[in-house]
């Protein structure tokens, strides 16, 4: 009985993967709230519709790029220090944007 009560909850856990991964979710990030994240405070500067730069590089298909503007590798770890440093005119937003609100940013990029 304890086992099948085990299996029947891993199932449940995949299907609730799956589902969120269905919605544009990840374990990492949401990119449905990185959507709005993004249009409050990256959008004045950054265009996600195209690779046209406004003020800072546009900002589709980030992601599946060899490197970003400075050089490296779009890796989320690569893309959340960024955020986090800003550079070339982008402010830091270590301080202004929760790890949370970072996450889901990066999860809206992957989908652009």
């Amino acid at each position: 009985m304890k086992k099948t009560l085990i299996a029947i909850g891993c199932f449940l856990a995949v299907l609730a993967v799956g589902q969120d991964k269905k919605n544009g979710k990840g374990g990492a990030g949401d990119a449905t709230k990185g959507k709005d994240v993004f249009e409050s405070n990256c959008s004045v500067c950054h265009n996600a519709d195209s690779e046209e730069k406004k003020m800072g590089p546009g900002l589709k298909g980030l992601t599946k790029q060899d490197k970003m503007v400075n050089g490296k590798k779009p890796t989320d770890a690569n893309i959340k220090a960024l955020i986090n440093a800003g550079g070339n005119g982008m402010p830091s937003y270590a301080d202004m944007l929760t790890d949370e609100e970072k996450a889901d940013v990066i999860a809206y990029l992957k989908t652009l």
